[in-house]
């Protein structure tokens, strides 16, 4: 009975030792780490996937630091990423990075987020207020003047085009066709802009958009579209139409759709951000935040343009 009372004990206590094991290993972080809660528009788009990537990899690094990433189920909801960023208040964030969908919806909680102390490092899109750290993103009306400039050597600097943005509030959309009309308007005053429609990054949308443009207008020579979905979507409207050798398709970002899209014809080139590059140095700045160091407040992160011919050779 003793012996059998030892068996039941020793198994028990291994049993105990194990659980204590696994929960170690589990662990992404210790007790005295940093949570850093990241906060993109979505989580289907590569570009926030990438953002996400970039993050991540820095957060290995550096090591002690728990890593939450967060995204509204849908596209861009400004409301919930509001929520979202109230919950990393409540559980007491160390530091928030926040790519905000709306530049005026998100400026309150912004106020809250300073109120409790926490660095806020916005990613990619900016906010109508002064109420954070640090700021990593393209120079986005610069980047729709280089779109411009490449969609007037595409078409000759004449025709009419159509301009596919994703929200009307996203200070990127606002900032990109800006550049982009400017250029265009500078160096090809010939190119008649017939319609600008916004698809909310939405794929199945814009490639609806892209239709009801080409359909309306049958001498349409291109479209400019300012962000992965609505770039993929006329895309898709252009191949479904069989006009990719007559209409010219200047887009935005890098992802296996965009560079599908570029191997079949449909798309003649993409303008590329840096995405990785956002959210690698943003987990940084966040931390020298916390550690009292100086940071920039401003970084631009830069973009090229991307075709078939220089495809392989830009990451």
């Amino acid at each position: 009975m003793k012996k059998l009372n030892l068996i039941i004990l020793f198994i028990a206590a291994l049993i105990l030792s194990c659980g204590d094991k696994t929960k170690s290993e589990n662990s992404n972080a210790s007790s005295d780490s940093k949570k850093i809660v990241l906060i993109t528009m979505d989580s289907i788009d590569e570009h926030w996937l990438s953002v996400r990537n970039g993050a991540e990899d820095k957060v290995k690094e550096l090591g002690n630091i728990e890593l939450i990433f967060r995204a509204p189920a849908g596209k861009t909801d400004p409301n919930e990423q509001t929520r979202m960023a109230e919950d990393a208040i409540n559980q007491k964030a160390d530091a928030i990075l926040l790519a905000p969908s709306d530049p005026a919806a998100l400026a309150p909680v912004a106020a809250k987020i300073k109120e409790a102390n926490i660095p806020l490092i916005l990613i990619d899109s900016a906010l109508s207020t002064e109420d954070y750290d640090a700021f990593f993103s393209t120079d986005n009306e610069a980047a729709g003047a280089l779109a411009g400039e490449t969609f007037a050597k595409l078409v000759n600097g004449r025709g009419k085009i159509g301009i596919v943005h994703a929200q009307p509030s996203s200070t990127t959309a606002i900032a990109r066709g800006k550049g982009f009309e400017t250029k265009i308007k500078e160096i090809a005053p010939n190119i008649q802009v017939v319609s600008v429609q916004y698809s909310d990054g939405d794929k199945a949308r814009a490639l609806n958009i892209a239709t009801d443009i080409m359909t309306a207008n049958p001498d349409l020579v291109g479209f400019f579209t300012s962000n992965e979905g609505s770039t993929i979507g006329v895309a898709r409207a252009i191949e479904d139409m069989g006009k990719k050798d007559s209409i010219m398709l200047v887009g935005f970002d890098k992802s296996q759709d965009t560079i599908r899209a570029l191997e079949n014809g449909t798309l003649k080139a993409t303008i590329v951000q840096n995405p990785y590059k956002m959210g690698y140095e943003g987990i940084q700045t966040a931390v020298d935040i916390l550690e009292g160091k100086e940071v920039s407040r401003l970084t631009d992160t830069g973009v090229n343009v991307v075709t078939l011919e220089n495809i392989d050779t830009i990451k």
